[in-house]
Parts: C-alpha cells; structure tokens; sequence
C-alpha cells in the first residue's frame, strides 16, 4: 500500500509532474547505459545538420552526431552529479547542523562562525577555485556543489534542531535512556526533515546547472564524457544558422532543474504536517454571520 505521505505527493500537481519528470530523467540515463539510438561519439559527415526526423528524431550536430542519443547519455551524468552532490551535501549539512546544535557553547559557537565564513562564498566560485587547483571534473563539480549546499542545509536545519531540542517529546525520550544520537535519529531529523528536504532538491537542483554551467566553461566533464553543458557549448557556436540544435539540450537542463525544485516543494507539502494545518484552515469555509 502506498505510505501516506506518497499519495499526498501524488495528489499535488507541483509534486506529480516533478516525480514524473525525475522517473523519466532516470529511467532515461539507466537505460543510455545498455541502448542509445546511435552511438554519442559517432559522427556521420554525411547526415551533418540533419533536421528532427526519422531516424534522427532531434537532429544532428555539426560532426553528424545524434542529438537524442546525445542528450540520453548526458543524463547519466546529470544524475551523477546531482545524487553524489545531494550526498555530499546531507552528510556535511547534517553533520554541522548536529554540531552547531547539540554539542557544548564553544563547539557551537566555532561552528556558527564558520558556516557564516562558508556560506559568503558562491557554490560556482567554489568549483572555480577547486578547478584550479585539481582541474575539472565531475568530482570537482560534487565536492564543490555539495560543499556550498551542505554549509546552507547547516545553516537552515541548525535552529530547526535547536527549536525541536526543547519540545516535550524529546526530553521525555533523554529521561527514558535515549543517547544524543539515538534522540538525534529518532526525535530530531524526522522533524526537520521537512525544511531539509527542500534545501537538499535545491542543492540537486543547483548541481545539475553547476554541471552544465562548469562544462560549458571547460571547468567540468571532460570532453570525452556526455554532457549537456558541453553539448550546449558545441552547439552555441551555431545558433545563428541552426537555432533548432541549442534548444534540446538547454530544454533538457531547464526541465530538469524545474522538476527537482517543484519536486522539493511537493515533498515539503506532503511531509510537513503544519504546512497541511495551514491549507485545511485556508479551505475550511467560514461561518456567515
């Protein structure tokens, strides 16, 4: 039977069409793994610049490469990014929120200061200067996105957990035994889990335009990996004289991040309890004097 928290998601038009569109976008790069319609890095001379039809459904690009076999393969590293970076970011994010919350005065002091110190410099910067150092690539795109993002699920989740701290439940769980990190697991992040929840699809969110953007400029996926950025990069050049071409990849990377945004929202609605408090008494007709 489908938990509840599911169908309320599925009754929401924001969360239905982003949990339609981010099945599709992982179906879509788990089957590019075994099957595209042609090979990405196949280039045909002879169909260069061929118009969306059979059997190239989107076209073809200036070296005779598919574009629909072209974007399929870039969505396996859309989807890359985006799970390793929301990774990187629930573990740092949580684990400074917990710091910044549930340890002594100077811990949590410390770790305020260097949120604060963190969360001034831009996610893109951050890639920049990693880049740098490393060179691109889809790791540095990760560790630089799920940095940036875990420092603002910090940032957002630490008052939450303070706030929750002080509830009635949750000391009636420490008086019964429960250490900090069983109360933390327990107690804490079920409740919070509504506000982290819509930072963390922004973060994924920010990872696949980081992805593109970062790919775009030379500083992430290599040339030999599937891209959109990179694809939007090649493509650009030529949008004066093939305009049609720019426009599926840059598609692609709009409804992708829309999808995870309004998929947060559709989450946070379902797993907030006041958020459906607040919309019952909005929809609750008042009594006519």
């Amino acid at each position: 039977m489908m938990p509840r928290w599911a169908a309320r998601l599925w009754s929401t038009t924001t969360g239905r069409f982003g949990l339609i569109v981010v099945a599709v976008i992982v179906v879509t790069a788990l089957v590019s793994l075994v099957w595209t319609p042609f090979d990405p890095q196949d280039s045909d001379v002879r169909n260069r610049w061929a118009v969306p039809s059979w059997p190239h459904l989107l076209g073809t690009d200036d070296t005779g490469r598919d574009i629909l076999s072209l974007i399929m393969a870039g969505a396996r590293t859309t989807v890359f990014v985006s799970i390793g970076a929301g990774l990187v970011a629930t573990v740092g994010g949580i684990a400074l929120a917990a710091l910044g919350a549930l340890t002594v005065r100077w811990v949590r002091e410390t770790i305020a200061v260097l949120v604060d110190i963190l969360i001034a410099f831009p996610v893109l910067i951050i890639a920049m200067m990693i880049s740098a150092v490393w060179g691109g690539s889809l790791w540095v795109v990760i560790w630089a996105v799920g940095i940036g993002f875990g420092v603002n699920i910090a940032r957002v989740t630490r008052p939450e957990l303070r706030r929750v701290q002080q509830s009635d439940f949750v000391l009636a769980g420490r008086a019964s035994g429960l250490t900090p990190g069983q109360s933390l697991m327990r107690h804490l992040l079920p409740n919070v889990a509504p506000v982290f929840i819509v930072q963390l699809s922004w973060s994924m969110a920010v990872a696949v335009l980081a992805e593109a953007g970062l790919s775009y400029l030379g500083f992430g996926a290599s040339v030999v990996e599937p891209s959109w950025g990179i694809l939007l990069a090649d493509l650009q050049r030529y949008i004066g004289v093939h305009p049609l071409s720019v426009i599926w990849p840059g598609l692609a990377i709009t409804i992708t991040v829309l999808a995870l945004n309004l998929l947060g929202d559709g989450l946070r609605e379902a797993t907030d309890p006041t958020l459906r408090h607040r919309a019952a008494e909005v929809h609750t007709p008042g009594v006519v004097a």
